[in-house]
This record gives C-alpha cells, sequence and structure tokens, in this order.
C-alpha cells in the first residue's frame, strides 16, 4: 500500500472494541484529505461486501403469494416475511439449509422457536415473527437459510428460474453490518497544521466481531488495490512510498544516531580548563566537549563553583577552538 510521503512518519493505527459487536478505528496523522478517503473506502466495504447469513424464501402450507393469510395467525404473510427479514443468523457451513417454524395453537412466535441444525446460531433470539389465535398446530412456515454478501433484490427474472415454485423468494440483506460511521478530524504533527485524523465507528450484529470486520474489509481493500502493484509500475520515490519503507528508514536513522552519539565522546579535559573549572563541570555531570555544547550557559552557572570568573575562561577557551558560543546572559 503506497501512502504520499511527507515529513509526518507513519501514521498511529488503533482500533478500540467495546464487546464484539462495536469497536472504533482511528488512524493519525493522514495528508490532508486522506481521512474521507480511506473513511469513505471503509464504509462502502463494510456495507456492501463482507460475507453473512439471511433468510431468501419462505414457504406456508396452503399459502400462494405473499398477499395471502395464515388461519389463525393475526399477521399476514407479508408482515410475517418482513419480521423475517429482520432475523439475525450466523451460518457457519456453506450451502443452503431449510429451517421450520411450528405454529401454535395460540401465542406469540419468536426467532427461539426456530428448528434449526447446529450450523446456524440465532443471534436475536426474542425477534418478533408471528402471533397465533386458533392456529392449527400441525401446520409449519418453512424458511430458507443462506450465506451471502451483500444486498439481494428478488426480481421477475429470478422468481421464473425458482426450482421451487413453493418457496417465496424474499429480498436478503446478508450484511453482518448495521452502522458505519466515520469524521475527517484536523490533526497536526509540529508546524504541519493541515493534516487529518480518521474516527471510524462500527456496529455488527454479532455475526462477525466489529475488529474484525474492520480488518476484512481492509484486506478486501488491499487485495484489490494490489492489482496495479506490477513491478513496471510508474512511481515517482520523491512523492511516494510505503510504510515498509519509512519504518526501515526510521530505523535506519536511529541506528545511526546511536553509533555517532556512542562515537561522538571527547573527553573535557582537552580543552586545558583550570583545575577549578574542570572540577565544577566534571561534578556537575559535564564529561564531554559534546554535552558542554548542548548546555546552555544558564544552566552551567547554576552549577556548583562555576563563577564569572569560570565563564569567562570558558568563553575564551572555546572560542579560541572555533566552537560556538551562545550570547552572553545580561548581569
Amino acid at each position: 500500500m503506497h501512502i504520499l510521503h511527507q515529513t509526518i512518519g507513519a501514521p498511529n493505527l488503533h482500533i478500540e472494541a467495546d464487546g464484539k459487536t462495536s469497536a472504533t478505528l482511528s488512524i493519525t496523522p493522514l495528508p490532508t484529505g486522506y481521512g474521507i478517503t480511506i473513511g469513505n473506502a471503509l464504509r462502502r466495504v463494510l456495507l456492501s461486501s463482507l460475507p453473512g447469513t439471511a433468510v431468501t424464501a419462505m414457504k406456508a402450507d396452503g399459502v400462494t403469494h405473499e398477499y395471502s393469510t395464515i388461519k389463525g395467525v393475526k399477521e399476514s404473510v407479508f408482515d410475517i416475511i418482513l419480521n423475517l427479514r429482520e432475523l439475525q443468523l450466523k451460518k457457519h457451513g456453506a450451502g443452503e439449509e431449510i429451517v421450520e417454524i411450528q405454529l401454535k395453537k395460540s401465542g406469540v412466535i419468536t426467532a427461539a422457536d426456530l428448528k434449526c441444525s447446529s450450523d446456524i446460531e440465532i443471534l436475536n433470539p426474542t425477534q418478533h415473527i408471528a402471533t397465533c389465535d386458533g392456529a392449527d398446530s400441525k401446520k409449519k412456515i418453512q424458511i430458507r437459510v443462506e450465506k451471502g454478501v451483500g444486498y439481494k433484490l428478488v426480481d421477475n427474472k429470478d422468481n421464473s428460474k425458482n426450482d421451487t415454485p413453493e418457496f417465496m423468494l424474499m429480498d436478503a440483506n446478508f450484511s453482518p453490518v448495521q452502522l458505519v460511521r466515520y469524521n475527517a478530524n484536523p490533526a497536526r504533527v509540529g508546524d504541519i497544521t493541515n493534516l487529518d485524523e480518521l474516527k471510524l465507528e462500527v456496529k455488527t450484529n454479532g455475526a462477525i466481531a466489529a475488529e474484525d470486520a474492520i480488518k476484512f474489509a481492509a484486506n478486501l481493500i488491499e487485495s484489490y488495490f494490489n492489482l496495479f502493484s506490477l513491478e513496471d509500475a510508474y512511481t515517482d520515490e520523491e512523492f511516494v512510498t510505503t510504510f515498509e519503507q519509512m519504518k526501515r528508514q526510521r530505523e535506519t536513522e536511529q541506528l545511526a544516531a546511536a553509533k555517532a552519539s556512542e562515537t561522538s565522546f571527547t573527553p573535557i579535559d582537552i580543552l586545558g580548563l583550570s583545575q577549578r573549572t574542570l572540577n565544577s563541570l566534571v561534578n556537575g555531570g559535564v564529561t564531554s566537549v559534546e554535552q558542554l555544547l548542548k548546555t546552555p550557559m544558564s544552566q552551567l552557572i547554576q552549577l556548583r563553583g562555576f563563577g564569572q570568573k569560570a565563564r569567562t575562561e570558558l568563553d575564551e577557551v572555546l572560542k579560541e577552538r572555533g566552537y560556538h558560543v551562545e550570547a552572553p546572559i545580561p548581569q
């Protein structure tokens, strides 16, 4: 994955999960405009491309179309279909499964009354399906449960190709993601103030953990963009880099700085300072020329035994050796 190369370092990514069904993604800093770019891409994939489970067809004894009624059931078949579309299910295996719902003489039928195999988990068992009042308890409703992706809209062609006409086909929303919301907020790094921070909130029905849904969507986007990652693809190294290259560059710079710190140690006694001034500096923890040059005069004059004479002597010695000396402190 490529990003615009700026002197902002690699973005920090953090996912905070609030239980299984809710998580918040935070990425910062990002180049200007990338909060919306990344947030919108993740949102589209999360809502449209994650696999899930839904009811795709329904069959009821003696019913031929969705505008019918079932004797002894208060809701119309159309209302029952709408209730079935609200079922939250998780199917582990591939293929379809027929699930039965036995009618009751009287009482409320909920998702907990579904007679399904161990391959299917019911995530909202209190979901209302129908209300029976004098129904025939020997009759039943059958539903077809499938795995799929996105939203499946039934049209006339689907009905004409239906191999089981006794089943009424239903529109199905397979996505396990119930909500995706993101904000691109302003961020800064040092003097660079026109950066972005992306915050993305995801909620699922529990068929997949919200944190896993975010990672799944990101990997899916990456898999498609990898189609463009060809060896002869155009690039401009001055403006484009990768997170891995940035990481290696940062590690190289840190290693070089560590080595330079180890090798750049010049004992302070080579300056030829008087014993009194030398003792004052050493006792104050200043033991090398490099350390001395990094210590402001305002701190040096706080050292015990480092008076005006020591300061004048140090200024003269450093000037003789060509070192930079800060401006004198007003008396």
